[in-house]
């Protein structure tokens, strides 16, 4: 009976054939690729935000409630690696090591990269535009003591106020911390043979990186527009005035560092180096 899962050193290899096929995939294939993963990822959070709607203390201690949202998110990362989608963060990892072992071009790097980060952006706004807000599912009121409140939209709010209060330091090094794990996620579900082992490994890294608290580019593609939309009517922050004011301009100065930060995470830290340790000198 084979094994059903490979080696790590295997699993590096297993990361050239798939950097192979990116860098030779047909456009219309990855921008189709790249608004799912946007939309995928964009799932996985309007879950985290209405499963976690009402999670506040004194009842609930906040690492308990960052566990519960975290721990639902990963739907997304599921979505992507086993239903197939171009996750920018994902190919961060890919194409260094596509690059690294001469299976991918600098110029097909640069490709892939933009156009997943462009049409994840699309599809992230799309579900939180269409499916999120227009939809009524974040805006829904709730009935308090005979006065309407809107918890799920306060949620929604409260989510996207600190992600824009981050220094730019502070959201580099975090947009680090979670791609070294997201991309960890996708390098055990390649190392797993069957659907099950692809669940659990995708579950664990990224159930931590999401509970820490680390930035991932195409989630905050969908959190912060999110909150945005919320913010535009009033709906959430008349609930919540301490609140930040989220704008288009507090949603750039985060997607800007965290970008930066999710791309040495994913190339250096475990692409790079994983290149080092198994691969160099070895390419075939």
């Amino acid at each position: 009976m084979g094994s059903s899962f490979k080696s790590p050193a295997d699993t590096a290899k297993a990361m050239m054939g798939i950097a192979e096929v990116k860098n030779n995939a047909p456009l219309l294939n990855v921008i189709i690729l790249s608004f799912f993963a946007g939309a995928y990822i964009a799932f996985g959070g309007l879950l985290a935000e209405i499963v976690t709607t009402g999670m506040a203390a004194p009842q609930f201690p906040a690492g308990l409630v960052k566990l519960f949202f975290g721990g639902v998110f990963p739907v997304g990362l599921m979505l992507v690696v086993i239903a197939g989608a171009e996750l920018f963060t994902g190919n961060n990892m890919y194409m260094a090591f596509g690059v690294l072992t001469g299976k991918a071009s600098a110029g097909g790097l640069a490709k892939n990269w933009i156009i997943s980060w462009v049409f994840n952006l699309v599809g992230a706004l799309f579900v939180a535009y269409v499916l999120a807000y227009s939809t009524g599912l974040m805006t829904a009121p709730t009935m308090v003591n005979g006065t309407e409140t809107f918890p799920f939209a306060v949620k929604a709010v409260s989510v996207a106020a600190p992600k824009v209060k981050l220094g730019f330091m502070e959201a580099l090094l975090r947009g680090i911390g979670c791609n070294w794990l997201v991309c960890l996620a996708v390098y055990l579900a390649i190392a797993s043979d069957d659907i099950i082992g692809k669940i659990l490994g995708i579950w664990f890294p990224i159930m931590a990186f999401v509970a820490i608290g680390f930035e991932h580019s195409v989630a905050n593609m969908f959190f912060i527009p999110l909150g945005i939309f919320m913010g535009e009517r009033n709906i959430g922050t008349a609930d919540a005035p301490n609140l930040v004011s989220i704008t288009w301009q507090g949603f750039a100065n985060n997607i800007v560092p965290v970008t930066i930060g999710n791309i040495i995470g994913g190339a250096i830290f475990v692409a790079f180096l994983y290149w080092l340790v198994y691969l160099r000198g070895k390419e075939t």
